[in-house]
């Protein structure tokens, strides 16, 4: 008899597999599946709660090296081995049981780097050998697509060199990570800074650019620039007009006026020298990788990148798209195939209704030459009843219909606009006039409520002929040069992948060449949290800000390599290379090894122009301070103790103490000072029974808080 026994990454992608199939039993732990076609002596499905295993820490290896000590480092241990999550040991243990009594594993975690990594990690602690491993890699969770991808099971020699990618990724991050944290941290800390600094390898660099951008506005002094307005009226409208100079120094403008006889606001007289006219198609947008939906969602609908992956994922695992993580805007014939056929029953369920400009494969969505691990981000076979739709989140709602309009828009037609270049001559000086009008909507019509581009406000041109004579007024135009704008949480995405290079023309986004970028299409969003959660950057109505802890960090790893982009994309191409099987696990360890050593060698000196500032991370809530006097001992006070307020004199023997919580409203020392200063509150709201109600609160003889209905708001 075969034991097949397969690990998935989490439970909820067990349970998508096991639906493929039929199931002999569920436990705690693993699902049995009953014998079928694909499995003729059944399997068992396990799985990871995420990263089952970790990397062990460094008072791990060396109990010395719990303590940040500048005389500690470089902390590189010899080898690197894992140890199991906390609070996940029941399910290792079960998870190492039934490998030892496998036959042929399978591995079906996520199919990206870090699916791999988990995997080979948990086989590894396992410490089971030589059993012979087959890689599920499928693009949905459908139960047809999964049959199919346990019947087309691969060799494992792709997924051994992304697991060795992750690793070198993994080690490297926990070298740079501990060793860097540890040296600027004691290191401002000798200078009175009273925080710790997270350092990382990718997360830095992102911060760095931030703070760059945030310093370029800061620095930014506006200045004047002049131009030549016209404004014309024609027989049919008015319009305006640009003369072709743009200059700081008003002189030269007023002398180009002069040199044309022209005066300021004088009622004159001008000529259409020329009207274009020239039709322009624009084509739908690519397919969906995650980065550009994440960039849409954010400026649509403010959504944080990693908000935006969690509800994909969720609409991943109900079946109705299909991978998240993908950095690819192309699909296969495969894939368009069923699109076609399900195309009518998608714009039922989108509510919309067009006659497809082709049903025809497109190189433009369709090249299976650009597929590479995953296809784009693309609806699934499964078409959602209205009861399902209807059962979705308004996040999963909005992000399917972005997946699905998206998706439509390449059978559609092109949106078409005609655009206009009027050229008027007025003594002898030309001014240009440009506009655009609209001859067909297109694929645009499936997108009403998205904001409507800088292109589609253009102004609208009134109908001109060749040679007509114009009323016209011209002015001496002042301007001021704007500063560049902050980046919004969407575009940082984009900036990490084009190390900052901001496009936001979409046209100029494919244009642009690939490059490497800080992290990967599935750490991107992770890295933004982190340094949220970090307090480096606050993110403020869709704005994002370099805090004071942020511009600390960022002073001090200034002219370092952790504060180089280009540096870290370097990295990430390197560490590409060693997934492709042409780099070396060990090199890139090595030279981490080396850049660490650099680090300690050189910062020390570099600290020493940081200016300290105080990030109020010394300062998290001063428990035990005085809030107000005891109002029933002589000596004592009331403090903050963390979990309730209670009297300083404690050890001589005063007991007075107050909840943090009554009837489900916090007591802020706000409203203690008041207490013991009057005894009594105002009325307040929020105070939650079997309904909600307000009261005012007093304190009673024996200094306990009641409440005091009697008080009137």
């Amino acid at each position: 008899m075969t034991r097949v026994v397969i690990l998935a990454e989490k439970p909820s992608q067990a349970k998508a597999y096991a639906d493929a199939f039929q199931i002999k039993e569920k436990t705690k732990t693993y699902i049995e599946l009953k014998p079928d076609s694909t499995f003729p002596e059944g399997a068992t499905i396990t799985w990871g709660i995420g990263h089952l295993v970790e990397l062990k820490e460094p008072h791990d290896y060396k109990p010395e090296w719990k303590k940040w000590k500048l005389d500690q480092l470089p902390i590189v241990p010899d080898q690197f081995y894992e140890k199991v999550s906390s609070g996940k040991w029941e399910q290792f243990k079960v998870v190492k049981s039934l490998f030892q009594k496998a036959d042929v594993i399978i591995n079906g975690a996520d199919v990206d780097r870090e699916g791999s990594n988990i995997f080979y990690s948990i086989l590894r602690l396992t410490g089971v050998k030589g059993k012979p491993v087959k890689r599920l890699w499928i693009n949905s969770l459908e139960k047809d697509e999964v049959r199919k991808g346990f019947n087309q099971l691969q060799t494992n020699e792709k997924d051994l060199l992304l697991f060795d990618e992750a690793k070198a990724r993994q080690i490297s991050d926990w070298m740079v990570g501990i060793n860097a944290s540890r040296l600027f941290t004691v290191l401002l800390q000798k200078k009175g800074f009273s925080g710790y600094l997270s350092i990382g390898r990718v997360q830095s660099p992102t911060v760095y650019l931030i703070y760059q951008r945030q310093k370029e506005i800061e620095n930014f002094v506006s200045e004047p620039f002049y131009q030549i307005e016209g404004f014309f009226q024609a027989e049919k409208g008015s319009y305006k007009g640009l003369a072709k100079i743009k200059e700081k120094d008003k002189a030269k403008v007023q002398a180009l006026m002069d040199q044309h006889g022209l005066k300021e606001k004088e009622d004159i007289h001008g000529t259409v020298q020329s009207v274009d006219k020239k039709t322009k198609h624009q084509k739908s947008p690519k397919l969906h990788s995650l980065s550009t939906l994440q960039s849409v969602a954010n400026k649509r609908w403010k959504y944080s990148p990693s908000q935006v992956l969690k509800t994909m994922q969720k609409l991943y695992e109900k079946r109705l798209v299909t991978y998240p993580r993908t950095d690819c805007n192309y699909i296969t014939d495969n894939e368009f195939s069923y699109l076609v056929k399900n195309l009518g029953r998608y714009q039922e369920a989108m509510n919309v209704s067009f006659t497809p400009a082709s049903t025809r494969p497109s190189k433009r969505y369709v090249d299976s030459s650009k597929v590479q691990e995953h296809y784009a981000i693309i609806p699934t076979k499964t078409v959602p009843t209205q009861n399902k739709i209807n059962g979705l989140s308004r996040e999963e709602k909005n992000i399917y219909s972005e997946i699905m309009l998206n998706t439509l828009a390449m059978f559609h037609e092109d949106y078409v606009y005609e655009e206009t270049t009027i050229m008027t001559d007025v003594k002898g000086l030309a001014f240009k006039s440009t506009g655009r009008t609209e001859v067909k909507r297109g694929w645009k019509e499936l997108f009403p409520k998205a904001a409507k581009s800088n292109q589609d406000k253009d102004a609208l041109l009134p109908e001109v002929k060749n040679g007509e004579e114009v009323g016209a007024r011209v002015h001496i135009k002042e301007s001021m040069t704007q500063p560049p704008k902050p980046y919004t949480e969407g575009q940082l995405i984009n900036m990490m992948k084009t190390c900052g290079k901001l496009i936001d023309n979409e046209e100029d986004v494919e244009i642009l060449k690939e490059v490497e970028g800080l992290g990967t299409e599935a750490t991107r969003s992770g890295i933004i949290e982190t340094i949220k959660a970090q307090k480096y950057i606050e993110v403020k109505k869709n704005v994002v800000y370099v805090t004071e802890k942020g511009i600390t960090l960022c002073e001090a790893i200034e002219g370092t390599l952790l504060s180089s982009p280009a540096m870290t994309a370097k990295w990430e191409s390197y560490l590409k290379k060693i997934g492709n099987g042409q780099g070396s696990k060990q090199t890139f360890i090595k030279q981490t090894n080396q850049f660490i050593h650099k680090l300690i060698e050189e910062t020390p000196a570099s600290i020493e122009k940081v200016r300290v500032r105080d990030t109020g991370e010394g300062n998290k809530k001063k428990y035990n301070t005085p809030i107000a006097k005891c109002p029933a001992c002589p000596t004592g006070s009331i403090v903050d103790r963390y979990k309730f307020y209670g009297c300083s004199a404690y050890k001589e023997g005063c007991k007075v103490s107050f909840p943090k919580k009554l009837a489900g409203k916090t007591l802020t020392q706000n409203m203690i000072k008041t207490l013991c200063e009057k005894k009594r509150t105002k009325v307040l709201k929020g105070f939650k029974g079997k309904k909600p109600f307000s009261t005012a609160l007093k304190l009673d003889q024996e200094y306990k808080i009641k409440f005091d209905f009697e008080k009137k708001a």
